[in-house]
């Protein structure tokens, strides 16, 4: 079985990835490798950040790995919060993030915005990147109590109820998210 790392110790990500890619692969925290570091993410996109982190991993433990790096981009706030959506707020508490961002979006009629997320992985000296998005729109006060981040305040096309609104299940079977592991684990099924 193949044994990769995921370049996270969020369990909320590391339960949605084990259940896109199911038990064909071995998928471990940076806890279950011994890694308590605060990778950096120093990059302007989504992409630089996903790398960083496998580059680091690889640096320092020499392991299989994948990283990604997720957030919220909003048409009428130019794409912020951005690669900052975890800490917009200047802290990564995300009462305070949404707090900010329905602030800035107070009065404004376009509420298009997408979620985004870029996987860089690493495996058997290669790199690799896989990307997914949904189109969505951010609705004026939270609403559900399920997800993390800035699921009870968009809500994806198509449907009426926000991210956290939904099941860890359906949430999956059409986030950013589970488009770009399920790219990612397409690729892996030739491995």
């Amino acid at each position: 079985m193949l044994q990769l790392v995921f370049a996270t110790n969020n369990a909320h990500k590391l339960e949605e990835v084990q259940a896109i890619i199911g038990n064909k692969f071995n998928l471990k925290s940076l806890t279950d490798i011994g890694c308590h570091d605060d990778i950096p993410e120093t990059g302007v996109t989504f992409h630089e950040n996903a790398q960083q982190k496998t580059d680091y991993l690889v640096e320092r433990f020499a392991v299989d790995c994948f990283g990604d790096d997720s957030g919220l981009e909003i048409d009428a706030l130019n794409g912020e919060p951005g690669v900052y959506s975890a800490r917009y707020s200047g802290s990564r508490d995300m009462v305070q993030n949404i707090d900010l961002v329905l602030a800035r979006m107070d009065g404004v009629s376009s509420r298009t915005a997408r979620f985004k997320t870029v996987i860089s992985l690493f495996l058997e000296g290669k790199q690799y990147f896989f990307e997914g998005a949904i189109e969505g729109q951010i609705i004026e006060e939270c609403r559900g109590d399920g997800g993390f981040g800035y699921d009870p305040i968009f809500i994806p096309d198509g449907y009426s109820r926000t991210f956290a609104e939904m099941s860890a299940a359906e949430k999956n079977l059409i986030s950013h998210r589970s488009i770009a592991v399920s790219k990612m684990a397409e690729f892996l099924k030739g491995y």
